[in-house]
């Protein structure tokens, strides 16, 4: 019997220390980005080369994203994205988690999300999965 408590009471708490955002989304989210029409095109995220033409990549949640694309013989393109808060998922936290639900969210930096509502660039697949569209039109190559 005592092992029986200790077990259900070990299952509340590990539940406990997740919320609503970090069991629907995660801290991180996979981006797939596309530079349209330029597979030859480097494609850089926060400064760091990732890949040409179309990767995809995992990021957190909590950071703004920074898109630069290069091709020789075009100038450089750079795009910000910025994250926005994942309202929903928080008002689930709070109803069904409380505090420790609201603190891990924030912590974990899983109550954001691009802003795909705002930015035409950004569609929403789902909840842990964007596409990022690099319109690159101005490199004529």
């Amino acid at each position: 019997m005592k092992k029986a408590v200790l077990l259900a009471g070990l299952i509340t708490f590990t539940f406990s220390l997740s919320s609503c955002g970090v069991m629907f989304g995660g801290s991180h989210y996979d981006a797939n980005i596309k530079v349209a029409e330029h597979p030859n095109a480097q494609i850089y995220a926060n400064g760091e080369k990732i890949g040409e033409g179309e990767v995809s990549k995992s990021f957190k949640r909590n950071k703004d994203l920074k898109i630069e694309v290069k091709q020789d013989g075009c100038e450089p393109k750079s795009q910000n994205f910025e994250k926005t808060f994942r309202t929903g998922n928080f008002i689930l936290s709070v109803i069904s988690w409380g505090l420790p639900g609201i603190v891990v969210d924030l912590a974990s930096g899983a109550s954001y999300k691009p802003d795909h509502k705002h930015n035409n660039s950004i569609e929403k697949v789902s909840d842990k999965k964007y596409n990022f569209n690099i319109d690159y039109s101005e490199c004529k190559l």
